[in-house]
């Protein structure tokens, strides 16, 4: 098997594998990840950038390396090489979960059962959902469907494309350690500085791409375009932006306004102010589309490394023909 091969078939299997069984409900490897950055915090922890610095190093630079040392292990078995690619692609993907999650707020609300909304959406985002009325709670799965389409799918296909299961992981520990840290607390404004700083630029292509597929699979390509050009600057995260602003556009919908986090209350310039309020039936709506960038995402990822490999093939054997080497299979 060609080693361009390896990352499309085991990305597959690895979303197929997500498709059927979601995440497990215990003994998950993100939620492992997470435990032993915590351990490594409360070793580290100093009001200050520098000792955030090195607990990013530590904990994003150690998951690559187990990464590259077991992808290492198996060069040499091509299948071995698929199952854990995808393997690793199961382990950091979360579609599945993510849409049952907002489907289940989303079923709350059509129910009219305001509370058992308000105590499911905390498992979706890090929202204060006390006060929160039906609309708002419905606006805050939309857009944190919007945005983990690309931190829990996209942008871990888009580093698995470019860097195989080093790519993966590494993808994932550095959005798990921007989720656990990266926030603008009082105890992680400072420390939590370089994990979210990564985090921006390791998000950067994935947001893009996320941004671009939801327009060509949502319901209106032109007002998804239209809204990331004109609304997406105006968010105040570069990567949560465009996804935003495309989703708000293609659904659609009217995102943004006021919102709180951990007591701390945002005014977030609208989305799409042109839209119409979200309503609960938009969340099945967005989770559909979701599903559809997803799958994009992988045509796209995979077609990519497919052609790389092509490429890398050609520029070798121009170069055998201009060294005078034999081609493969004719020597001796």
């Amino acid at each position: 098997m060609r080693a361009e091969r390896i990352f499309p078939y085991g990305a597959a299997a690895g979303l197929a594998a997500d498709l059927l069984i979601g995440d497990p409900r215990t003994g998950h490897p993100v939620a492992a990840f997470g435990r032993a950055a915590a351990a490594v915090e409360r070793r580290l922890w100093r009001d200050d950038r520098a000792r955030g610095a090195v607990h990013t190093a530590v904990c994003a630079g150690g998951a690559v390396a187990v990464a590259a040392l077991a992808a290492r292990a198996v060069r040499r078995s091509p299948a071995a090489s698929v199952a854990l690619t995808a393997a690793a692609t199961w382990a950091v993907v979360g579609g599945t979960t993510l849409g049952r999650e907002a489907r289940t707020v989303g079923a709350a609300l059509a129910a009219g059962d305001i509370e058992a909304a308000r105590r499911r959406l905390p498992h979706l985002c890090g929202r204060d959902p006390g006060a929160l009325d039906a609309q708002q709670l419905a606006r805050a799965v939309v857009e944190s469907v919007a945005e983990n389409t690309s931190d829990a799918v996209v942008g871990a296909l888009v580093w698995g494309a470019a860097a195989g299961v080093p790519g993966l992981v590494g993808f994932r520990a550095v959005n798990t350690l921007d989720a656990m840290v990266g926030h603008r607390s009082p105890r992680h404004l400072r420390y939590g500085w370089a994990s979210a700083r990564l985090d921006d630029i390791a998000g950067w292509p994935g947001a893009r791409l996320t941004a671009a597929l939801a327009a060509l699979a949502g319901p209106d390509p032109a007002g998804a375009l239209r809204s990331w050009r004109r609304d997406a600057a105006r968010h105040p995260s570069p990567n949560a932006g465009p996804v935003e602003a495309a989703f708000a556009g293609a659904l659609g919908v009217r995102l943004g306004g006021t919102l709180a986090y951990g007591g701390r209350v945002e005014h977030r310039p609208e989305l799409n102010p042109g839209g119409r309020p979200v309503e609960h039936a938009d969340i099945d709506r967005a989770v559909r589309l979701s599903r559809r960038t997803g799958t994009l995402a992988l045509a796209v990822c995979a077609g990519a490394r497919l052609a790389a490999g092509a490429l890398l093939r050609r520029r070798a054997r121009r170069s055998g023909a201009a060294t005078g080497a034999a081609p493969e299979g004719r020597r001796g």
